[in-house]
C-alpha cells in the first residue's frame, strides 16, 4: 500500500509545527526531549539524521559552510542545552577541558585568575602547566569559604574568578549568589563548573554567573562513552568573543558524539534521580559505619553547606566522598579494588559506579603541600554512584568494609 493512499487525507489538514522552545513554559524532561530536535522534513524521520558532512554547498540561504564552524547535529545539541541551562548561547567542545581552555583565551598575559583551591584537579594542572608558564596568566588558589581570604586575594589585575559547588573531590558548598555579587561589583567575570550537578539539578546563570562550563563526558553523556564539553552564557559580548575564536581554536566535536550527547540529555533526569537516590542512601550508611571517619555529601544535614546548597540546587547530586579510619593510600586502593560493582577509575557520571582515591587520581599531579592545604588526604575516597539497585550497592560496601583491619 502506498504512503499516498494510506495518508492521503492528511493533505487536507493544516500542518502543526513541532518546534518547541523554553518560552512555552515546559518542564525539564519535555524540553530535553523536544527543544532543538524537530522531525526531519525531507522524508519525515522522527529522529533527525546525523549530519557527517564536513562541508556544505555555498548558498546565501544555507546556515552552514564548514563543519569546524557549524554542523546541524551540533546545532540541535546547542539549542537543547540552551533550554536546559537557561542560557541564551551554548558552544560545544570535544571535552570540558577544551571549553575551559577557550574561556581563558578571553584574558591576556598578566591577567589574574582567582581560582577555588579545591576545584577539579585537571584544571589546576592546566593552570600550573600551561596557563601560568606559557600564557603568562597569574593564578591564585583560594579558600572561597573564607571571605577575608577571598576578598584579599583580588588584585588590580584580577579579571576572572573560577569556581564550582559542590567542589571536587571534597564536595564543599559555596554561596554562588554572594560570590557573583562580589564579582559584579569588582567588574570580574565569574566562571562556574556545573559538571557535578548538571542542568537538571542546578542552573548557575540564575544566580549571576557569567559563564557556565560542563564536562558533558559525565552526566550529560551519561554512559562513559563520549568526550564532550559545553560553555553556556547569557552575555552577548562574552559569547561574541568566544564565537569569534571558536573556528580558529579548532576544538569542535564530532557529529556522532553530538548525537550521543543529545540522546544522553533525553534520559538525564531519570539517571540523575536514580543515582542521586543511591548516593543519599549510601551516604547515610557510611555516616553510621564505625570504620568510616567522615562523609562528604551535601545531602546530609550534618554537612556544613547543607542549607546553602538547598537554597541554590534542586538536589544534592550523585557524588560523595568519605575517609576510612586509620587507612593509608594502599589500604584505600585495595578497598576500592575489592568492590565488585564499582570500577576503580577516574571520571564520573556514568550509569555504572566508579570509585577512586583522589590523592593519586584527581590530585595525582598536585604537590604534597597543596594536597594537605586543600584536605586531599591519603584516606580520602571519592564515589560516583550509578543506577544499580541500592540493595546490591550496600551489600558490596558492607562486604568490603568487613575486610578492612579493625
Amino acid at each position: 500500500v502506498s504512503t499516498q493512499s494510506t495518508w492521503g487525507f492528511l493533505i487536507e489538514m493544516e500542518k502543526v509545527s513541532h518546534k518547541v522552545d523554553p518560552s512555552m513554559g515546559l518542564g525539564f524532561n519535555t524540553m530535553a526531549i523536544h527543544c532543538g530536535i524537530e522531525p526531519e522534513t525531507s522524508c519525515g524521520a522522527v529522529t533527525p539524521p546525523i549530519y557527517f558532512s564536513s562541508n556544505y554547498i555555498a548558498d546565501p540561504s544555507n546556515k552552514f559552510c564548514y563543519q569546524r564552524e557549524g554542523n546541524p547535529t551540533r546545532d540541535q545539541l546547542e539549542k537543547c542545552m540552551c533550554a536546559l541551562e537557561k542560557a541564551k548561547h551554548t558552544q560545544v567542545f570535544p571535552s570540558g577541558n577544551a571549553g575551559g581552555t577557550l574561556i581563558t583565551h578571553l584574558l591576556k598575559p598578566g591577567d589574574h585568575i582567582l581560582a577555588l583551591q579545591d576545584m577539579y584537579g585537571g584544571l589546576i594542572a592546566y593552570f600550573d602547566g600551561l596557563a601560568i608558564p606559557v600564557m603568562e596568566y597569574k593564578v591564585s588558589y583560594v579558600d572561597f569559604g573564607n571571605k577575608k581570604e577571598f576578598m584579599e586575594a583580588f588584585t588590580p589585575d584580577t579579571k576572572m574568578v573560577w569556581m564550582e559547588s559542590p567542589s571536587n573531590p571534597l564536595l564543599k558548598i559555596y554561596d554562588i549568589a554572594e560570590i557573583a555579587k562580589i564579582c559584579k561589583e569588582k567588574g570580574v567575570l565569574l566562571v562556574f563548573d556545573n559538571t557535578f550537578l548538571s542542568p537538571y539539578l542546578m542552573n548557575p546563570l540564575d544566580y549571576g554567573v557569567d559563564i557556565v562550563l560542563h564536562s558533558g563526558t559525565k552526566y550529560i553523556g551519561g554512559h562513559s562513552d563520549i568526550l564532550m564539553g559545553f560553555i553556556c552564557t547569557n552575555n552577548d559580548e562574552i559569547y561574541n568573543k568566544l564565537e569569534a575564536m571558536y573556528p580558529f581554536y579548532g576544538a569542535c566535536p564530532a557529529p556522532f558524539d553530538c548525537f550521543l550527547a543529545i540522546r544522553g540529555l533525553k534520559t538525564l533526569s531519570l539517571r540523575m534521580e536514580r543515582a542521586q537516590s543511591n548516593a543519599a542512601k549510601l551516604a547515610e550508611f557510611l555516616f553510621k559505619h564505625p570504620k568510616v571517619e567522615e562523609v562528604f555529601y551535601p545531602g546530609l544535614p550534618s554537612h556544613i553547606g547543607y542549607e546553602i546548597h538547598k537554597k541554590q540546587a534542586r538536589g544534592p547530586g550523585a557524588m560523595l566522598s568519605f575517609k576510612l579510619k586509620g587507612c593509608d593510600l594502599m589500604t584505600c586502593a585495595k578497598f576500592c579494588l575489592s568492590l565488585h560493582l564499582f570500577t576503580f577509575a577516574g571520571s564520573l557520571g556514568g550509569v555504572e559506579g566508579l570509585i577512586c582515591t583522589p590523592a593519586n587520581f584527581t590530585h595525582g599531579k598536585a604537590t604534597p603541600e597543596f594536597k594537605k592545604k586543600v584536605g586531599v588526604t591519603d584516606n580520602l575516597i571519592r564515589v560516583s554512584l550509578g543506577i544499580d539497585d541500592y540493595v546490591d550497592i550496600e551489600k558490596d560496601f558492607t562486604d568490603s568494609l568487613k575486610m578492612l583491619p579493625q
